[in-house]
């Protein structure tokens, strides 16, 4: 069994990683600063969770500072997950600052911790966000990532860069994971799947950024995490898509909401965000052929899930701040 080290260990992603990780009989090693970019109660849950495994241990660091580095200097890594990043589109606009802070610094440490701890996989989340305004669908990893539309993307596309030029200098070996849109329990409360469960549940108005027909390609978090693992294998350097198959458009994810919650939105319209792509879709053939990844859970399947965790967990997800 391996030793593995996931950055972001307190997000989304990187805890479900973590479980699975833990439930094949590994050990993971997590970094996460359980930042207020999100509300913090919903990274302090899946933290919580986490601590309560066999297997787990847990450093509160913030990856950009380098003196996190020396962490794990007594440590052997039979992989870096890394998964740490500032995320948001519209958020990179207000303070592009802490972007490039966690996304590029914090990605360079960790290859860092690679280079000087000789471990020799690291798998990186990226973003199909790299992809810009009009890329053919459904994108291919061809597709030019050159024409970033905010920081975000931009800052995703340099710590790419960084994780390359460490690949041909020191031999590491690279998976770049593009994760597209990810829903699923104890989701991101910033992105549409929890703001709309806990809005319409609750009757609050579903507030809508557009006309509601921009559409996004969703994948649920089981298939990510799993493809983030299988994403260890060694691949020289690759870059993968992950997720974004089952496209909806906005207004059509809120109707099948309401159908498997049993009540209406109240549904608000305003203008459209700049920074906002209309529309993504992967190709996620490469990831297929390549890692032997397939998602497993339809949209109607894994809102449901989303559903009940809400409920169950709704005498405090009630109050999680959805911005």
């Amino acid at each position: 069994m391996g030793n593995y080290l996931v950055t972001g260990a307190a997000g989304f992603i990187g805890a479900r990683t973590s479980e699975m990780l833990i439930g094949q009989g590994h050990t993971v090693v997590g970094i996460d600063n359980v930042n207020d970019a999100y509300d913090p109660r919903i990274k302090e849950y899946r933290l919580k969770k986490l601590q309560a495994l066999p297997g787990f241990k847990f450093h509160q660091r913030d990856i950009s500072e380098k003196s996190c580095i020396e962490l794990f200097r007594d440590e052997k890594f039979d992989g870096v997950i890394h998964l740490a990043a500032r995320a948001g589109v519209r958020f990179s606009v207000e303070n592009p600052w802490v972007f490039l802070e966690t996304n590029v610094t914090g990605t360079l440490n960790m290859l860092e911790v690679c280079r000087q701890y000789g471990c020799k996989k690291f798998v990186m989340a990226s973003t199909s966000s790299i992809y810009g305004e009009n890329p053919p669908y459904p994108t291919p990893e061809t597709a030019s990532s050159s024409e970033p539309m905010q920081p975000y993307a931009a800052s995703k596309k340099g710590a790419e860069a960084l994780a390359h030029s460490y690949h041909h200098l020191y031999g590491i070996d690279v998976s770049i994971l593009r994760f597209f849109t990810v829903y699923g329990p104890a989701g991101r409360p910033d992105l549409a799947h929890l703001r709309f469960v806990q809005w319409i549940s609750e009757g609050k108005p579903v507030r809508i950024n557009g006309d509601g027909n921009h559409s996004r390609g969703f994948t649920y978090i089981d298939d990510i995490a799993h493809g983030a693992i299988l994403a260890l294998k060694p691949v020289g350097f690759e870059v993968f898509n992950l997720g974004g198959h089952e496209v909806i458009t906005v207004i059509n994810l809120i109707r099948l909401m309401e159908d498997i919650i049993g009540k209406k939105a109240v549904v608000q319209y305003g203008p459209a965000n700049p920074a906002d792509m209309l529309t993504n879709q992967a190709d996620v053939t490469k990831a297929g052929t390549m890692l032997g990844w397939e998602p497993q859970v339809d949209m109607r399947t894994g809102v449901t899930k989303l559903v009940e965790w809400y409920n169950e967990n709704r005498d405090w997800a009630k109050d999680i701040l959805t911005p």
